[in-house]
């Protein structure tokens, strides 16, 4: 199993300190995060060869998914955890199962479905309809956090569903006029809804001016020597400044990309004389050797922005030999009148990866059905030049001009993902031929021994008894598959 460039060269410099590490897919996307006391001896534990000949079926795909790692340094393991946490929530990795550590931390959390909602305290996050906040080093902090919006925002402590005025009767939190008394009708449904999104707001960050308040708190209760609370107040409030310094990292970064971006959009709409700026491409590639393997791929951004899951790919099934030009009008013709397309919309420009050839392909296509009013651009890699005009010179721009950094990104981007399909279909059809060709192996034996070792590769380096081990093989057909592989040379 190969790792990729981009992380080998990441192991080299690996910090030695604790924090948390993201793991990202071909495509970008985080499907992995874990803590480490050092980050050091625990990435570089995922990728030694002993590991992956001990690994799991699950460890081993998350390492063969794997093509790029990146570390947020933290300062203690606690905040290691919080900072997993944290990420684990926000982005909903799919090889983190289960975030294992909420029974250590506390977390508030919101029904915000129930007619008048309530917060409340808890330890795990389950997969629900509930909103979640969190977590929190400590307890006392957690129920500082939930202390503190409950007066702010006149939200109800009781535990009915649906607070009735026999609820009244009793209430201590309404006598000391914190709460906004939906029970006998003080307020509605939809103003008590709107103090709990403030609420919602404060806990995600997003009301840094309430820190004040909360400060001045923690202040009185230190004052008043009430130390515990003051400490707990105090926790809140790091965690809370915390939380709003990261999303302001967070945000800042998209906010710069996607200025670039809209800049580069309007420029690019100027310089093809549209009227109105190219929001939505689409740009397609191709991907195969001397027309074997052949695939396609659609990538497509809205205002230069990446939209991931609109992106589609194509094995090629009318062409050929290696005709890229006729490969990509079939990727745009089936792309175009696809199933999904009434849900997609149309494009306002189609970025084909090539030259003129590529690009009078593509408009042919799509004057075939009717859709001669969706506009073509090709973008040659030899000079980044771009093919707009038929039977004109092609437009030539400076390096650093934004609306070619634009389109030199979404043409990339369909590259790789082009490409990355191809390599899938290649490693499975030279995986699949090597076992097919030993007899005895069918499609059930084949599936057991791919499960246990995870791939050809890994199957060659074990030994007789090992491969005799697995369900259904025996010892004869072992030997058998041992000397067959054996002479296979290394897989590619």
């Amino acid at each position: 199993m190969q790792t990729s460039d981009a992380i080998r060269q990441k192991l080299q410099s690996v910090p030695d300190k604790p924090g948390c590490y993201i793991m990202r897919d071909k495509r970008g996307k985080i499907i992995y995060v874990g803590k480490a006391v050092s980050l050091r001896k625990r990435v570089t534990y995922y990728f030694r060869q002993s590991t992956l000949r001990r690994a799991d079926p699950k460890l081993r795909g998350l390492i063969k998914s794997a093509a790029d790692i990146e570390f947020v340094i933290a300062k203690t393991e606690a905040d290691a955890v919080l900072t997993e946490g944290q990420l684990i929530k926000d982005y909903r990795p799919r090889y983190n199962i289960d975030f294992k550590d909420d029974k250590r931390f506390p977390l508030l959390r919101v029904d915000p479905g129930q007619p008048f909602p309530r917060f409340e305290l808890c330890r795990i996050q389950r997969g629900d309809s509930r909103e979640y906040f969190g977590p929190y080093t400590s307890a006392s902090g957690a129920r500082a956090a939930l202390d503190f919006i409950e007066k702010k925002f006149g939200l109800r402590k009781c535990r009915p569903v649906i607070p009735a005025p026999k609820d009244h009767e009793h209430c201590i939190n309404d006598i000391v006029r914190f709460c906004s008394a939906p029970c006998v009708g003080r307020i509605d449904k939809a103003a008590y809804a709107d103090r709990v999104a403030l609420a919602s707001a404060f806990l995600h960050g997003e009301r840094p001016e309430d820190l004040a308040e909360l400060k001045a708190r923690m202040e009185e209760a230190a004052a008043a020597t009430d130390f515990e609370k003051a400490a707990a107040l105090r926790d809140t409030l790091l965690r809370l400044r915390e939380i709003i310094s990261r999303r302001a990292r967070v945000l800042r970064t998209p906010e710069m990309k996607h200025l670039i971006a809209r800049q580069g959009i309007e420029e690019l709409g100027r310089v093809l004389g549209m009227s109105t700026p190219p929001r939505t491409i689409e740009a397609y590639d191709v991907s195969n050797i001397s027309g074997t393997f052949a695939v396609a791929s659609m990538v497509c951004a809205v205002d230069g922005v990446p939209q991931r899951q609109r992106y589609r790919r194509f094995k090629i099934r009318t062409v050929s030999g290696a005709d890229d030009p006729a490969m990509l009008a079939e990727a745009v013709s089936r792309s175009i009148l696809g199933k999904e397309r009434a849900k997609m919309g149309l494009p306002d420009l189609i970025l084909a990866d090539g030259g003129e050839a590529q690009v009078r392909s593509v408009r042919g296509t799509l004057a075939a059905a009717g859709m001669a009013r969706i506009p073509v651009a090709g973008l040659a890699k030899k000079h980044e030049e771009i093919h707009w005009k038929e039977g004109e010179m092609p437009i030539r721009l400076v390096s650093d001009s934004a609306a070619l950094l634009v389109l030199r990104h979404i043409r990339d981007e369909a590259h790789r993902f082009a490409l990355a399909y191809h390599h899938v279909l290649r490693r499975k059809q030279i995986r699949d031929s090597v076992l097919d060709e030993i007899p005895g192996i069918g499609a059930e034996r084949k599936k057991r021994l791919l499960v246990h070792f995870g791939s050809v590769q890994q199957l060659q380096k074990a030994e007789v008894e090992e491969i005799a081990s697995v369900s259904g093989v025996g010892k004869a057909l072992a030997g058998t598959i041992h000397a067959a592989l054996s002479g296979a040379g290394p897989e590619h």
